[in-house]
């Protein structure tokens, strides 16, 4: 049997983190993930679903994300079950998470454009440094950004005017 859940969303509130009586952390949170397709008016609507994390999972999520933030999870789809104090069942069906994945980079409280050289370098969500600046020679626009680095890490290649030569027996198909 498979029960894998892969979601991409944003949390619609800050990670409720309790501990259990023997001191386990669990974090409960929603994610409103967006549907693929529109409704009739044009809209996207989306699915809030419920998700629990475990243990040291939970406490550092709870520490790197809050409320809009861009999260991936993995995990599998949980249903359980109690009887509350009206003596009705409730059932609830969750994810119960095992992996996540930041898809934004952390913001420091507004203080993410103010770096001035004086902290490290800022790291996108996947751990390059944001202010890597692959064409050394260009200082001019390392010097207009601020202090935040030239902007060409996306394309090593940006202005440099030389031709790239590859030959059949590099690729590797």
């Amino acid at each position: 049997m498979i029960n894998t859940v892969v979601l991409t969303g944003r949390l619609t509130r800050d990670v409720d983190l309790r501990y259990t009586q023997s001191g386990a952390a669990v974090g409960t949170f929603t994610l409103a993930v967006d549907r693929r397709f529109t409704n009739a008016n044009g809209d996207r609507e989306a699915d809030f679903v419920n998700c629990v994390i475990w243990r040291k999972s939970a406490e550092n999520l709870a520490n790197f994300v809050h409320k809009g933030s861009l999260l991936g999870v993995e995990g599998r789809i949980q249903t359980r079950n109690y009887e509350n104090k009206q003596g009705q069942r409730v059932y609830v069906t969750e994810v119960v998470v095992e992996n996540f994945t930041l898809l934004e980079p952390r913001q420091n409280g507004g203080q993410q454009n103010n770096n001035n050289g004086n902290q490290a370098p800022q790291q996108n969500p996947f751990g390059t440094p944001k202010n890597n600046n692959f064409d050394n020679n260009n200082s001019s626009n390392q010097s207009n950004n601020n202090g935040n680095g030239g902007d060409n890490s996306a394309d090593p290649f940006a202005n440099s005017g030389d031709q790239i030569d590859i030959s059949d027996d590099d690729l590797p198909f």
